[in-house]
């Protein structure tokens, strides 16, 4: 389309320099006929509210979401015709600092206007008539402009809304605007105004809370699910009355609110009532992490609830089986997923940092897929990537680019590579070349700058790396301090990222271009053997690695897959992994056949482990295997200086709602409930169907709503027999890899069968007798 909008903004707007209210802008027009078509192409610095004549023109919120801003800004286009009507109209936007103008980080005082000082709203309202002629209204100095009950709202902080200063109807034709200036105009580079991809940020559940007395006469919620949202009450006071609403994670062991975890963050909605008429309140342009509120007023509160939110993207996965605690593991990292996948894959969804952490968004990627419809979700952020990613110093730690500063700003092993993995996993997941062709340039130049890197000696210099961060093993306030050594994983993912860039110029791009990559990596990883091996094996990290990232010769992988089964034993179970080993070490267990061993640590209730969690009344994954420690005391969460840190500060750092180890999910499907895409033949074209059953699971239902329609299978195991149930959608075709051992009898759909059966489309049915049952317990001690 083409922009005749201009950018216009509140004159002299004092949020340029710190918390200020909301700025208003409006228009009136009219129409000479009735509308046959309408519509509105919008978009803001910051964040936008748009309605016509008083209702929205959408549902969706915090639009129009988080951009590197001065490269990529989204813009939507809402169907607007059934707003308007013949004669006066009125069109009308509150914006809000959001990402671009309110805080981001951690250092209060030096995190606001990251982006610019200005928000801004630019909207183009083009209006076809029944008449035939068109009308087109666009955002420019003839709008008037002002502020109203919104005193301050920011993502962190939360919204201040004092009720007494709304204009009532400032948004509607007929409204007396004396008091209203003329709105500014602001240069600004239209350029960079794309059409939204990503799916908008919308309400995605609203849920009953549980209240209960808390001190001082205030009420505390529960809503049972650690969530992103907020609090929407239904109140009656008087005039004057304040409603107070704090927000935390967890409890404190004497009921209070968790607080400290938020560090900087405020995360407290305050509203000032106007009259004694009962109102709803929302709070706009913000959003907060939490399971508990406290609710402090003198009114009366007659109901409240909690709105989740998350961008909008469809649910593709679901499970469930015998095992309850494993049914919790799985909803606890679908909840994750929704809770940080607010228009950008974030770390978390309450304290002063929710940012786009490139290493996390790497190591879930896969199980994002296969839970979630988040295709354009991750196009759209990996164009971000694409943006913001520098060709000699690599991709940065956080995308949108912000916050950090010195060597952890770019080029992290494990973070970068988010470049080349996370269009892999779109690709296998989905099946769409488009995912490798748009990153393909991206992918060439995150290795390019790895090679540049290289010394004579063919290996990468020694630097800051954040590792297997929050390894269970490392010192608790220095997660960097991991067992297996930053320099061997930092080459063994350089070897993976070579790897993945010769496969996408493949299918994609330059055949000689994937000859030089694959020598590449072959040759990085050869040298990371020889210098690594014996390190490599002395850790769960490491073993995984080694294999799954294509270390360890051919030759090799048994012995490997041997000492990781040894570690994981000798552990019992124990997960000694962290962000880069975790969603690898199942996987490299299966892999090399040692299934006992995998289920020994997915079954493990003891600290660390996944079911601990979930025994600890977890509703969501946390950033910390032990962040409420087995006497149900929380972890104190400090941080020592970080050896980069120019400034060398203690942190905080402890959240009920990270996802990075909920990765074992994609392999929960592909191993438990036997549900894979072919490599070769991505986006479940080729479905591998490659059950594993463990002793004490006794039936698994699963589900996968792929482009071509619902995979599913269904198991269970009574006495001696297994039988599987595989549901293949028309255009897909599956292999079946039944477990047998050698008294097994197989047979498909009633006739006897053996080796790997070929199923076409429809429902089959495969009964093994005598099958091949993991059995974990044999290894507990």
């Amino acid at each position: 389309m083409a922009w005749v909008a201009r950018v216009i903004t509140l004159p002299g707007d004092p949020g340029a320099r710190h918390p200020a209210p909301a700025p208003l802008l409006r228009r009136e027009l009219v129409l000479p006929a009735e509308p046959r078509q309408a519509w509105l192409h919008v978009t803001a610095l910051g964040l936008h509210r748009v309605s016509i004549n008083g209702q929205s023109v959408s549902e969706d919120l915090l639009a129009p979401g988080w951009t590197p801003y001065r490269q990529r800004l989204l813009h939507d286009t809402y169907d607007v015709t059934g707003l308007l009507t013949p004669g006066a109209n009125a069109i009308a936007a509150a914006l809000g600092d959001g990402w671009y103008r309110g805080r981001l980080g951690w250092s209060p005082g030096n995190d606001r206007a990251n982006y610019g000082d200005q928000v801004a709203l630019v909207a183009q309202l083009e209006v076809d008539l029944v008449d035939g002629s068109r009308t087109v209204i666009a955002t420019d100095g003839s709008w008037l402009a002002s502020t109203g009950e919104i005193c301050s709202a920011d993502l962190y902080d939360g919204a201040v809304v004092d009720l007494r200063e709304r204009r009532a109807g400032w948004d509607r034709p007929g409204y007396d605007a004396a008091g209203w200036v003329a709105a500014a105009e602001l240069p600004f580079d239209h350029s960079i105004i794309e059409p939204r991809i990503a799916p908008p940020v919308r309400r995605i559940a609203v849920l009953p809370v549980a209240t209960a007395p808390a001190a001082g006469g205030r009420v505390t919620l529960d809503s049972g699910q650690n969530l992103a949202g907020f609090v929407r009450l239904s109140v009656r006071g008087r005039r004057g009355d304040t409603v107070t609403v704090r927000h935390a994670e967890v409890l404190e062991p004497d009921g209070s609110l968790h607080t400290r975890s938020l560090r900087s963050a405020r995360a407290t909605d305050v509203y000032v009532l106007a009259d004694d008429s009962e109102v709803v309140l929302e709070p706009p342009f913000t959003f907060h992490g939490f399971r508990y509120a406290e609710v402090e007023t003198e009114a009366t509160v007659l109901r409240a609830e909690v709105v989740a939110i998350s961008s909008d993207t469809p649910r593709r996965g679901r499970f469930e089986c015998s095992e309850p605690a494993l049914n919790r593991l799985h909803e606890n990292v679908v909840w994750s997923q929704r809770g940080n996948f607010v228009s950008v894959p974030t770390d978390c969804p309450q304290r002063d940092e929710r940012l786009g952490w490139t290493g996390d968004a790497q190591a879930f990627a896969p199980t994002a897929c296969t839970l979630f419809d988040s295709e354009s979700f991750w196009r759209s952020w990996l164009r971000d990537l694409d943006l913001e990613q520098d060709d000699r110093l690599g991709v940065p730690s956080v995308v949108p680019d912000v916050v950090l500063a010195g060597e952890m700003r770019y080029g992290r092993a494990g973070w970068a590579d988010a470049a080349t993995i996370v269009p892999w996993a779109v690709y296998e997941s989905f099946g769409n070349r488009d995912v490798l062709e748009a990153q393909l340039e991206s992918m060439r130049r995150w290795v390019d700058s790895l090679v540049a890197r290289r010394g004579p000696d063919g290996f990468l210099p020694s630097s800051f790396q954040f590792g297997d961060w929050l390894d269970p093993d490392a010192p608790s306030d220095r997660p960097w301090e991991a067992k297996a050594d930053p320099d061997y994983l930092a080459h063994a993912y350089f070897a993976h990222s070579a790897s993945l860039l010769a496969d996408a110029e493949s299918l994609v791009g330059d055949p000689a271009r994937a000859g030089r990559a694959r020598s590449l990596a072959e040759d990085v990883a050869g040298r990371a053997w020889e210098r690594w091996a014996g390190h490599a094996v002395s850790n769960q990290t490491g073993c995984a690695a080694a294999l799954q990232l294509g270390i360890a010769p051919e030759s090799e992988r048994a012995t490997v897959g041997r000492a990781l089964a040894g570690l994981v034993r000798a552990a019992d179970g124990r997960v000694a992994t962290g962000f880069l080993g975790t969603p690898l070490v199942l996987p490299a267990l299966a892999a090399t056949g040692h299934f006992d061993e995998a289920f020994l640590m997915l079954l493990r209730r003891e600290a660390p482990s996944w079911l601990y969690q979930v025994e600890q009344g977890a509703t969501t994954v946390w950033e910390r295997w032990d962040a409420i420690r087995p006497d149900g005391s929380i972890h104190d969460g400090r941080m020592a200086p970080n050896p980069v840190d120019p400034e060398g500060r203690e942190g905080h750092m402890l959240s009920f709602n990270h996802y990075a180890y909920g990765a074992v999910i994609d392999w929960v499907y592909r191993h438990v409930a036997g549900i894979a895409p072919d490599r070769a033949e991505p986006g479940y074209r080729h479905v591998i169907v490659a059950p594993r059953p463990p002793g004490g699971l006794d039936w698994v239902r699963a589900s996968v709503e792929t482009v071509r329609g619902r995979v599913a299978t269904e198991w269970r195991v009574e006495g001696d027999t297994l039988e599987i149930d595989v549901d293949v959608p028309e255009g897909s075709r599956a292999t079946v890899r039944p477990p047998v051992t050698e008294r097994s009898s197989v047979s498909l759909d009633g006739g006897w069968a053996a080796g790997e059966l070929a199923l076409s489309s429809g429902r089959h049915t495969v009964v093994v007798t005598a099958p091949a049952i993991a059995d974990p317990r044999a290894l507990r001690r």
